[in-house]
């Protein structure tokens, strides 16, 4: 009896191909294991490796599944790692058919710089950030929010004709390489501050500041505004809290109702900040609140005298708000936005969800700091995209007033 012939397995394959330092981030093993994880094989079919500290590896991988749908989602994977396809493909092009609904398909873009091929060459995109869509608009190719994409516009699709191009971490690249551990020591915490120190001591560009309401409450305010009035801070962006704690220690000498100089509770320091928000809406606003020297303290007060502009975004959960505090989430969206624009360092100062929103809106090659006391903080950070985040983990008010000193 004649035996049957085993069917042949079919496999599917698409070469993929990435540059950079890629051994010294770990992103050749993660490219690997990604892999692996979901069920294909790779074969290398070209690895050349850096030499110097300068020169990027080159590499070339087939990737091999059994099934067309299993195959494109490892290859999708691997494209946020910095593996783009190998082929002279250039990307599809899809027309929105309505306002703020993108086309079946659409390419959902990373932080990291982003280029795509038209017309056998390689172009820029443009306002690179999280999340969002690239949309072609006359001359302009740029990442858009799916709330702004307007009828007829050019939307890419797929993953064809697409390379982006992570950050990657040079072999003599410091970038607080002693905050390995989830918990700093003093010590550490210490050197953390003198690598941002000469960070704003050298800075020639833009600074940013991300700010919640514990400043104020260890005490920090002070330091803070010493930093503004330096003019290393080129723009401060916070909730309703801070700028409202902020005004209470500066007219009560509270916050939250506990006295600042002696952490004990005050009688009655609880309607405080209460009190704090109707002086504000008295006067109309912050700054009128300044020039007619009703306020004259506080890092509201120093922002104002020294020119730094702010954005206060609310949340739900509010009181006030005060006058200058955007209630609308859309427009305090594109007022962040507007403000880290063209920013260098971006420092966030134990604010988580402003901290994420901005973080959100960041191409991944803007340096940030994340000082926290919650080592969690910087992982949501790194878990939503925002892998260029250094994490210091310590007491904001210690970590203020340390830098205001070395500065």
């Amino acid at each position: 009896m004649a035996m049957k012939a085993k069917p042949v397995q079919r496999w599917y394959s698409r070469e993929v191909t990435a540059t950079g330092h890629l051994v010294d981030s770990g992103i050749m093993s993660d490219v690997l294991d990604k892999i692996i994880g979901l069920g294909g094989k790779f074969e290398i079919t070209s690895f050349e490796m850096g030499k110097t500290n300068v020169d990027q590896t080159n590499v070339n991988i087939v990737v091999k599944c059994q099934s067309r749908k299993q195959l494109l989602h490892i290859v999708e994977q691997l494209h946020d790692l910095g593996c783009s396809t190998v082929d002279d493909k250039p990307v599809t092009l899809k027309k929105a058919a309505k306002n703020r609904v993108a086309p079946e398909g659409f390419y959902s873009t990373t932080n990291h710089q982003t280029h795509i091929r038209l017309d056998r060459r390689w172009y820029k995109v443009t306002n690179q950030r999280m999340d969002a869509v690239i949309a072609i608009r006359g001359n302009r190719i740029e990442c858009v929010k799916l709330r702004d994409i307007s009828r007829g516009d050019k939307i890419v699709c797929g993953l064809d004709g697409i390379r982006i191009t992570p950050e990657f971490r040079h072999r003599d690249r410091k970038d607080f390489g002693f905050m390995s551990a989830e918990v700093s020591s003093e010590k550490k915490v210490q050197l953390a501050v003198a690598e941002v120190a000469s960070m704003l001591a050298n800075k020639r560009k833009k600074v940013a500041v991300v700010a919640g309401p514990v400043v104020i409450h260890t005490g920090a305010g002070e330091a803070l505004c010493k930093l503004i009035r330096k003019g290393y801070i080129d723009v401060l962006l916070s909730g309703n809290a801070l700028p409202v704690h902020d005004i209470e220690e500066a007219l009560y000498g509270t916050s939250l109702g506990i006295d600042t100089k002696t952490g004990k509770a005050v009688e009655g320091g609880h309607r405080h900040h209460i009190r704090a928000i109707n002086q504000v809406y008295k006067y109309g606003s912050i700054k009128k609140m300044v020039k007619a020297r009703a306020l004259q303290s506080g890092i509201m007060y120093t922002c104002t005298k020294y020119g730094v502009p702010y954005v206060l975004a609310a949340s739900l959960r509010d009181d006030g708000p005060l006058p200058e505090t955007i209630s609308d989430m859309i427009k305090a969206q594109e007022a962040y936005s507007r403000a880290i624009k063209n920013t260098d360092l971006v420092i966030m100062l134990s604010s988580m969800l402003h901290s994420i929103a901005t973080g959100n809106m960041l191409p991944g090659n803007i340096k940030t700091i994340c000082v926290d006391i919650n080592p969690s903080v910087v992982t949501k950070l790194a878990d939503r995209g925002s892998k260029q985040a250094i994490g210091v983990v310590t007491d904001v008010g210690l970590f203020l007033n340390l830098l205001a000193s070395k500065l």
